[in-house]
């Protein structure tokens, strides 16, 4: 599913434009986008939280070459499902 499918099934389930969708979901991603970009956790009850972690540095190797190479650490996003929707994904 891509993002015109989701504004799609959005407009349809909520009986509205799909412009009026359009701007509800892109308002829902720049929220979720800043919180997660000021360190915040993001939970949405029934489907999960999104939240920033920190990888520590590691080496790694140059798959053409097989020279190993350092991975500087990063923040990273990272999502864990909750409970409800693991139950309906299995």
């Amino acid at each position: 599913m891509n993002k015109n499918d989701l504004v799609e099934t959005i407009a349809n389930s909520a009986q509205i434009s799909k412009s009026a969708a359009e701007r509800g979901l892109n308002g829902l991603l720049s929220s979720l986008s800043a919180a997660i970009k000021d360190g915040k956790r993001v939970t949405l009850t029934g489907f999960g939280s999104f939240s920033v972690v920190d990888r520590a540095p590691r080496t790694g190797r140059n798959p053409k070459t097989g020279e190993t190479i350092p991975i500087p650490s990063r923040r990273v996003v990272k999502f864990r499902p909750g409970k409800e929707l693991s139950v309906k994904i299995q």
